[in-house]
């Protein structure tokens, strides 16, 4: 996919380009600038050597010599000073001037580190918004797959308000669920046990439920809406009960007025693959790709159930990855990189990954 968060260790990516964070000197140091001289070999020092180092915010290429990379790119991040010295202005640049480099030299694929995260103090969730933004923005006029490679389970997301939201939904769901159990394991042995005891037990329960429901009852509405009491069109609902997930794909697309790069860019969905999708009415994606064009389109949650019944998929209660969507849809959050943030910490799949 265009663009997708990775742990891993950079020096083992299998890429067209790995992006190395390195010094002004381009002659090694510490931290990610080290395990790349050191994966490299001496080959690359002597290289770079030749380039007369680099400037905050510029990039340099070189051969990759022994790494899996063909290429390393060269950039040299922003020491942070409280924020207040263009280090925004310049770790953007140095995505940006990077991600050209690589385009100039053919590459097709390219791993970045988190530039400027480390050693050099720029706040990692800082670091993070601009490294996804400078990418995105890159991807919208270019075809090329990126990876922000980080190394280790970081904390840097866990501090989003929107992270903590989720882990609140979710939790709650689950204690709910838990809580239902235990009422049923509570009731069977009850029964077991004394059958007196256990009828009073179920009224209890029942009165319970008859009064949430009577609380929470929606009022019955004094008339029915004119457009609720006009005849649905027949032929339209037919058509689209018989149409697959393609068809059903390219007629919302059509619907909103878009292009499909529009939509496959916006969705995090390689070009390859939706070519895929557009030439074979009987395509089934993964779940995962399905769920992507959802949040492109910006989809309800009744119409997102519907297009993923198309693929043959559904949402459900017991899923931590369908609980994530589910709150998003219903938030309506659609940036799918915010949500592929969440998704990536609570280490599930990501929106538009995977190979289908």
């Amino acid at each position: 996919m265009p663009f997708e968060m990775v742990r891993n260790d950079i020096t083992r990516m299998n890429v067209d380009a790995i992006v190395n964070a390195a010094n002004r000197s381009l002659l090694g140091g510490g931290g990610v600038d080290g395990a790349i001289h050191r994966a490299a070999g001496p080959e690359l020092l002597e290289e770079c050597r030749t380039l007369g180092g680099c400037e905050t915010g510029e990039a340099k290429i070189t051969k990759g010599y022994r790494l899996p990379a063909r290429y390393v790119i060269h950039t040299v991040g922003p020491v942070w000073h409280g924020g207040t010295n263009g280090e925004k202005e310049l770790l953007s640049a140095c995505y940006r001037h990077s991600l050209e480099l690589a385009a100039e030299n053919g590459c097709e694929s390219v791993a970045f580190p988190m530039i400027s995260a480390g050693a050099y103090g720029y706040p990692k969730d800082q670091a993070l918004a601009v490294a996804v933004d400078a990418i995105t923005a890159f991807l919208l006029d270019h075809e090329m797959t990126v990876y922000l490679v980080i190394f280790g389970h970081d904390e840097l997301i866990t501090g989003k308000k929107l992270f903590r939201d989720i882990r609140e939904y979710i939790d709650d769901i689950y204690a709910e669920k838990h809580f239902h159990a235990n009422i049923e394991h509570s009731r069977r042995r009850r029964w077991q046990e004394d059958e007196e005891s256990a009828l009073q037990l179920d009224m209890e329960i029942s009165k319970s439920i008859a009064d949430q429901a009577c609380y929470g009852a929606a009022p019955v509405p004094s008339a029915v809406p004119k457009e609720a009491a006009s005849m649905p069109d027949w032929k339209e609902l037919l058509k689209q009960t018989d149409e697959g997930f393609s068809q059903a794909l390219l007629r919302l697309i059509d619907e909103r007025g878009w292009t499909d790069a529009q939509c496959y860019k916006k969705a995090n969905v390689d070009r390859k693959l939706f070519s895929k999708i557009r030439s074979n009415p009987d395509y089934r994606p993964s779940k995962p790709t399905a769920l992507a064009f959802a949040v492109a389109l910006e989809l309800s949650m009744r119409e997102t159930k519907e297009l993923l019944k198309k693929a043959g998929f559904s949402l459900t209660k017991s899923s931590k990855f369908d609980l994530v969507l589910e709150y998003c849809i219903n938030h309506k959050i659609y940036n799918i990189y915010e949500i592929n943030e969440v998704l990536f910490r609570f280490d599930l799949p990501l929106l538009g990954s995977g190979m289908n």
